[in-house]
């Protein structure tokens, strides 16, 4: 599976943040907010790899 990623992108003079996960991303005006977003995201993944390594019982 993909990396979750945190990218500082500048557009018309102003930062963003990019959080991206392969292909995918969404991006934040606030450092924060993508930071809890892109931790979030990485629990979840985690949690996914987890379950798909499980056998089913």
């Amino acid at each position: 599976m993909k990396e979750v990623r945190i990218d500082a992108i500048e557009k018309n003079g102003q930062v963003f943040w990019q959080v991206r996960l392969g292909q995918r991303g969404l991006t934040f005006r606030e450092e924060l907010a993508a930071r809890a977003f892109a931790a979030q995201l990485h629990l979840r993944m985690g949690w996914l790899r987890n379950q798909l390594a499980e056998p089913p019982m």
